[in-house]
């Protein structure tokens, strides 16, 4: 079986322009990760692309892209050559759900979610108002001149579709407008950054790790520095909570993560990324196995499996 793995960042989707710099760590790992589990499992081999600016994938069948190179025309012919297809990139922009879209107009087996779900996993307003109406606590998001009169700060202010840390800013109150199109505010909540990596198909939901992340605030200013894979008991509550969510969003397919807060009063969701995360970097050694073992069926028909009970997970850290 071929499988096409598509991550955008060091994939050559920039080819031509400036690399952005913050993203080019995280997407290696994913990628690196992901086609070496890939390529671990019985009969799967690998074709993917590369920015030729950076250094290929250890693993796997690599095609270099310069800035002369049709890389959207590339990865339709890629597309189509492969029995599956595994899309890895970022929401902002719509990068994600115009990459799926693309893909499976050329291959009917592409690891991804619906594409409701990732148009509502690209707003983290919308994730929340969803989420919110299934009864799940998220933190509150506004844009900012519907911020409710009165509250007080500190405000988290970031884009709707922003990735991992990106732009996002603290402020000890509501600055004063005009403010850019697609900002979100958020109050700061107390507690742990978290994550939750997740195995999601049609509504049924595994939840494989609880992360601790490595988020620093400097200068108003959040940075994501790395994650501790398995870092957090999975409790039964965190398995609730991962099932509830499944359930308001049937449409999450594949490793999928989910930021939230650990509160003294239980986790709060910031959003839910419709997409592998940089856990996934550490989530065989943190398992003990290869977390593609689980899901053969769901590259070979996109089904979910039964899993087997699995020991709680080691730490294993993954910085950037």
């Amino acid at each position: 079986m071929l499988v096409f793995v598509c991550e955008t960042v060091t994939g050559g989707d920039y080819a031509g322009d400036e690399l952005p710099e913050e993203l080019i760590a995280e997407g290696a790992l994913m990628r690196d990760a992901l086609v070496g589990d890939l390529e671990d499992l019985p009969g799967v081999r690998v074709v993917t692309t590369h920015d030729a600016r950076l250094d290929p994938p250890p693993r796997g069948e690599s095609r270099a892209i310069g800035p002369q190179d049709d890389i959207r025309a590339i990865w339709s012919d890629l597309a189509g050559q492969a029995h599956c297809c595994w899309p890895v990139a970022p929401e902002m922009d719509d990068i994600l759900a115009l990459l799926v879209g693309q893909l499976r107009a050329r291959n009917g087996r592409v690891i991804a979610c619906d594409e409701e779900t990732l148009r509502i996993g690209a707003s983290k307003r919308r994730t929340a108002e969803v989420l919110a109406a299934a009864g799940i606590p998220v933190v509150p998001t506004w844009r900012p001149q519907d911020v409710p009169a009165g509250t007080p700060g500190p405000l988290v202010m970031k884009p709707d579709d922003s990735v991992g840390a990106m732009d996002v800013r603290l402020f000890p109150d509501l600055p004063a407008g005009p403010y850019p199109d697609g900002i979100i505010a958020q109050p700061l909540v107390e507690g742990g950054a978290a994550s939750l990596t997740l195995l999601c198909q049609s509504g049924r939901t595994h939840a494989l790790t609880a992360n601790r992340q490595h988020v620093i605030l400097a200068d108003g200013r959040f940075r994501f520095e790395g994650v501790t894979v398995g870092g957090i008991a999975l409790t039964d509550g965190l398995r609730d909570l991962a099932a509830r969510i499944g359930a308001a969003l049937p449409g999450l397919h594949g490793i999928v993560g989910v930021d939230y807060i650990a509160t003294t009063d239980g986790p709060v969701v910031v959003e839910v990324n419709p997409r592998l995360t940089t856990s996934y970097a550490g989530l065989r050694a943190a398992l003990g196995v290869n977390p593609l073992a689980f899901v053969a069926e769901l590259i070979r028909d996109g089904a979910v499996p039964d899993l087997p009970h699995l020991p709680p997970a080691l730490p294993v850290e993954v910085r950037l």
